[in-house]
């Protein structure tokens, strides 16, 4: 009964503080109305254990609400959300803008292929220019006197062509190259034999023939040891032909394609610069 007496007048002042509550005021802010929220929520939660008290007499468990925590829960987890699209959206331009600067320097690449396949088909024409006639695509291989290669498998006849080229017997070595390249110009070996066969057509001062064979020799720009000293050999031969700009070209293509090559080559090839008169 005690409790019911002191129960009563505290049911009858939180009625009152929900009434005053409730009377209408000017509007709120988002925070105050949460604050009032919250408020009228105890207030209820307080009513509720009052008359439950009253009623039975006996202790009451208070649940306290979860509703700001939910809330704030649901909130934290939206912003967790938010967080990981931006993330990605970020990723995904940075994707975009990898691929976007991949396919503009594969264009920028097939652009270089095409302008340099381009620049060694003038230098083919240039060399063939200056006699009126030149070497055919295999490198110049048509006359000369027929080799000892007959009956030689691919490599003996490369191997013996070699040797006569080292013993400085040059007509037999370009003989012997020429007929290497007529029976094997599919061999892997083909573009050196055109190598060494444009260095015997260069110990005789067949320029033009030589330069083609060299061009013939570097398609592709091979990397072998012997691919750079081709390289400066097509220029040297350009030179005697009287195209130095064409011979230029060929130097910054050597220094371009073959930065590594061996300090002979790239001695010779200052001095070719010098003779031609290639600008720094």
């Amino acid at each position: 009964m005690k409790l019911a007496r002191l129960a009563l007048p505290l049911a009858l002042a939180l009625i009152a503080s929900t009434a005053v509550a409730q009377v209408p005021m000017d509007p709120l802010d988002a925070r105050d109305a949460r604050r009032l929220d919250r408020m009228e929520q105890v207030m209820r939660e307080l009513r509720a254990i009052v008359f439950q008290g009253r009623d039975s007499g006996k202790p009451v468990v208070v649940q306290p609400a979860e509703t700001d925590y939910q809330l704030q829960e649901v909130s934290r987890r939206l912003a967790d959300m938010e967080q990981t699209m931006t993330r990605m959206t970020g990723d995904l331009e940075n994707a975009n803008r990898q691929a976007e600067l991949a396919k503009r320097e594969a264009d920028a690449l097939r652009g270089e292929n095409r302008s340099l396949s381009d620049r060694i088909a003038n230098l083919e024409s240039g060399a063939l220019a200056a006699t009126g006639t030149g070497p055919a695509a295999d490198g110049g291989l048509a006359g000369g006197p027929a080799p000892a290669t007959a009956g030689l498998s691919a490599n003996e006849a490369f191997s013996q062509s070699r040797q006569a080229m080292l013993a400085g017997d040059y007509a037999v070595a370009e003989a012997g190259f020429r007929d290497y390249l007529s029976a094997y110009s599919d061999n892997a070996k083909a573009p050196e034999a055109r190598y060494w066969l444009g260095k015997t057509l260069t110990a005789r001062g067949a320029h033009a023939d030589a330069a083609g064979s060299y061009i013939a020799a570097i398609r592709g720009w091979p990397a072998t040891t012997w691919a750079p000293d081709a390289v400066l050999e097509l220029s040297r031969s350009l030179i005697a032909l009287k195209k130095p700009a064409d011979a230029c070209q060929t130097l910054a293509e050597l220094a371009k394609r073959y930065p590594k090559a061996s300090t002979t080559v790239q001695t010779r090839a200052a001095q070719a610069r010098t003779q031609a008169k290639c600008s720094a």
